[in-house]
C-alpha cells in the first residue's frame, strides 16, 4: 500500500452509537461495552467517534489516539435521538456508522451497520412490557416499527448475533441472506473460573442475601436467575413454582439479581402478594438489585442451579456466564436457547410448570447430572470469544469502507 493509499484509509471515521455502553444499558449495554472496548484496540487503521450518554460518558476512558468520545445527549427510542444524532454524526464527519440497536435515526446522513440481538419488539408488542398509557403505547410503538423497518431497509449490513435471530429478521423483513452477518456475542468471564470465591471473599457492603452453607440435604441451597424483569423474561412463572419445589427442597430460596426498575418492582409485588417476599433475607424469594462481576461469580459458582424461564432471547448471555463458572443451567426451549446452549443445558417448556418443576428438582438433586452438565458448559461457552465478535465486527467495518 502507497503512502497516499495510508493516509487515505486513515481518514476514515467510524463512530459507534455506545448510549448503551456499560450496566446503564443491562444487556445489550453488556454487548456494546465489550464490542467496543475490544474493536477500538483491534483497529488502529480507522479513527473511532465512540458517541456516549451523559450516564456513561465518564465511564468510558478513551484508550489511544485516534479515538474520540462524544456526548450525545439524547435518550434511546426518543424524537430527541432522531434529531441529535444525525447532526452530531454530520459533524464529526463520520464515514460509517455502526448502531448497536435498531433504534437508528430515519434521517443517519451516512452508510451504517446495525446490530439488531433480537426482535422482542415486534414479536412481544405488550403494553406489560411499557410504563406509558395505552393510547401513547399504541403511539410509541408504531413509532418502532417504522425505525426498525427503516433502519433494516436503509443499513448495508445488518449483524445477528444467532442463526435463530438471523432467520427472525429474513423472516419478518423479508431481507436478503446476503445482507446479514451472524456474529454470536463472547462471555465475560474465563472457563474454567481462575478463582472459586467464597463469602469471606466479598466486600462488607456487598448487598447479597445469599450465603450457602455446605451443600447436600442440609445445607442451604437458591436457585439463581440473573437479567432484567421484563414480561418475556417469564419470571412470573419461576415465583410461582417456587413454593412447590420447597415441598421437596425446604430451605431453596430464589435469587433474582438486576437493577431495581419498574419491571423489577413489579415482580416484587408479584412475589410479595404470594407471600414469598416481604423485604428481608429469610424470604424465599430475594432481589440482591444491581451486583458487581466478582460478587455475580461468587452467586453463580454457589448456586444449585441457573435458571431461565425466557419466551424469547436473541442470544442469552447470562445462561453462559453461569456455565464460566461451573454453574449447571436450567433453560427454557424457546427461541436461539437450544441452538446457543446446545447439550450442556437441561430444558423445560416455559409455560408448563410441571416439566419446569420436574427439570429443576432433577438437577438439584441429581449430582451426577449436575457435574456433567458442568463439564458440557466448560467446553460449551468455549464456542464464543468476544475478541473473536470484535474481530468479525471490524472485518464488516473494512469491508463496508472498501
Amino acid at each position: 500500500m502507497s503512502r497516499h493509499e495510508q493516509l487515505k484509509k486513515k481518514n476514515n471515521v467510524i463512530g459507534i452509537d455506545a448510549r448503551f455502553y456499560g450496566p446503564v444499558g443491562k444487556g445489550l449495554g453488556r454487548y456494546t461495552q465489550e464490542i467496543v472496548d475490544r474493536v477500538i484496540r483491534k483497529d488502529t487503521e480507522n479513527d473511532y467517534v465512540i458517541f456516549l450518554y451523559k450516564d456513561n460518558y465518564d465511564s468510558f476512558v478513551v484508550p489511544r489516539q485516534g479515538v474520540k468520545k462524544v456526548l450525545a445527549n439524547a435518550r434511546w427510542y426518543t424524537l430527541k435521538e432522531q434529531i441529535m444524532l444525525p447532526f452530531l454524526i454530520w459533524r464529526e464527519h463520520v464515514s460509517l456508522m455502526h448502531f448497536t440497536h435498531f433504534n437508528v435515526p430515519i434521517l443517519t446522513p451516512v452508510k451504517f451497520v446495525v446490530t439488531i440481538p433480537d426482535l422482542i419488539l415486534t414479536k412481544y408488542p405488550t403494553q406489560r412490557a411499557s410504563t406509558l398509557s395505552p393510547w401513547l403505547y399504541k403511539l410509541k410503538n408504531l413509532f418502532y416499527k417504522i425505525v426498525i423497518w427503516t433502519a433494516v431497509k436503509r443499513a448495508k449490513k445488518i449483524i445477528a448475533v444467532s442463526k435463530y435471530t438471523e432467520e427472525d429478521i429474513i423472516k419478518q423483513f423479508k431481507v436478503k441472506p446476503k445482507k446479514i452477518v451472524m456474529i454470536y456475542e463472547g462471555t465475560t468471564f474465563p472457563s474454567p473460573p481462575v478463582q472459586y470465591l467464597s463469602s469471606s471473599s466479598l466486600r462488607s457492603d456487598t448487598p447479597l442475601l445469599i450465603r450457602r452453607g455446605d451443600g447436600g440435604e442440609g445445607g442451604k441451597r437458591f436457585i439463581l436467575y440473573v437479567g432484567n424483569a421484563y414480561p418475556h423474561k417469564n419470571l412470573e412463572m419461576l415465583i410461582k413454582i417456587l413454593p412447590k419445589l420447597r415441598e421437596r427442597f425446604s430451605d431453596l430460596k430464589l435469587v433474582l439479581v438486576g437493577k431495581e426498575d419498574y419491571f423489577y418492582k413489579r415482580v416484587k409485588d408479584y412475589a410479595r402478594g404470594l407471600r414469598l417476599f416481604k423485604d428481608d433475607e429469610d424470604s424465599p424469594v430475594n432481589f440482591p438489585g444491581f451486583v458487581p462481576d466478582e460478587d455475580l461469580k461468587f452467586l453463580f459458582q454457589n448456586a444449585s442451579a441457573y435458571v431461565f424461564p425466557s419466551l424469547y432471547e436473541g442470544f442469552g448471555l447470562p445462561p453462559l456466564e453461569a456455565m464460566s463458572q461451573g454453574c449447571p443451567v436450567v433453560s427454557s426451549d424457546r427461541s436461539c436457547l437450544p441452538e446457543v446452549l446446545s447439550e450442556a443445558a437441561i430444558y423445560f417448556d416455559p409455560e408448563n410448570e410441571d416439566d419446569m418443576i420436574k427439570k429443576i428438582k432433577l438437577i438439584i438433586k441429581d449430582e451426577n447430572l449436575r457435574q456433567n452438565l458442568i463439564q458440557k458448559g466448560f467446553e460449551q461457552i468455549k464456542k464464543y470469544s468476544w475478541d473473536k465478535a470484535a474481530e468479525e465486527t471490524v472485518a464488516v467495518y473494512k469491508n463496508m469502507l472498501k
